[in-house]
């Protein structure tokens, strides 16, 4: 696989294939007809109306908001509707993500196709010279993607805790990076992607991070999510993005976009203009 074709593969969507979401008019997400239909079949408060599924529950306001979803949640639970829930909540809304209309359990995103956001941090170290990157393997206990390759760190941003607070707690249990060390992370990019999927819709926004790790440093796993870490040259995770399909498929686009701003991917490349045209970058 190229380059290029990593990042289409997490760009395939067809608008076709759902139905707008709305609260109060205003839509905040993309459905599924199928799991429309069973969200009717399972609450009064769902309704379609001209090809939209809105949801109209008793109270407003994001207090009585957050009841009812909460309600719904343990009812798609007991219906088998959903398979899991995370006991994380993520902010749903049509712009700020610190003004959100209401909070969802992280598992429920993807079905109602509403924003969610992560972070994604690539660890890097001077060797010579020379950038080699931190590369970590997914446990094979990972609901998602296990078993494949990850950047060092990499999680959902949930509600609650700022960017730099969630950040330092996944730079801590994913690879014991301590505070004081995380907090050098730069925030570089935003990388925005709508990825269909058999659950619904991801159209998910990536905050990107680069760390200079000491040479010394040698990343461990506090939380079990990891299995181990490699430390790569730049040329090692280049081929092994256009070689094959061993990174989680998000990820292949955080690094493709550290290899542009850090000079291995060059103007020269035939992809160049199509790559950072297509990776949607926001600074």
């Amino acid at each position: 696989m190229s380059y290029l074709q990593h990042i289409q593969q997490c760009n395939l969507y067809q608008s076709s294939h759902f139905i707008a979401f709305k609260v109060d008019g205003l839509q905040l997400g993309e459905v599924k007809p199928s799991f429309a239909e069973k969200l009717i079949q399972i609450s009064g408060h769902f309704s379609i109306d001209n090809h939209d599924l809105n949801w109209n529950p008793p109270a407003t306001g994001f207090t009585a908001f957050n009841q009812s979803m909460e309600e719904l949640t343990r009812r798609l639970l007991e219906e088998n509707l959903l398979p899991y829930f995370h006991d994380e909540l993520y902010p749903v809304t049509n712009g700020n993500r610190e003004q959100p209309t209401f909070l969802m359990d992280r598992a429920l995103v993807p079905y109602f196709g509403v924003a969610a956001f992560g972070q994604h941090m690539n660890g890097y170290v001077l060797l010579n010279g020379e950038k080699h990157l931190w590369i970590s393997r997914r446990s094979q206990l990972k609901r998602h993607a296990p078993g494949l390759l990850d950047n060092l760190v990499a999680g959902g941003l949930p509600w609650g805790l700022k960017p730099e607070e969630n950040l330092a707690k996944e730079c801590w249990e994913e690879a014991a990076i301590p505070a004081e060390l995380a907090a050098q992370a730069k925030h570089v990019s935003n990388i925005s992607y709508r990825c269909e999927t058999e659950l619904g819709l991801k159209p998910d926004t990536m905050l990107c991070y680069d760390l200079e790790l000491p040479i010394d440093f040698i990343p461990r796993c506090t939380d079990g999510e990891v299995e181990n870490f490699e430390l790569m040259s730049l040329e090692q995770v280049a081929q092994i993005i256009q070689q094959s399909s061993e990174f989680k498929l998000n990820c292949n686009l955080v690094i493709i976009d550290f290899l542009i701003r850090h000079g291995y991917i060059t103007e020269n490349h035939a992809e160049y203009c199509e790559l950072t045209e297509s990776l949607n970058i926001t600074h």
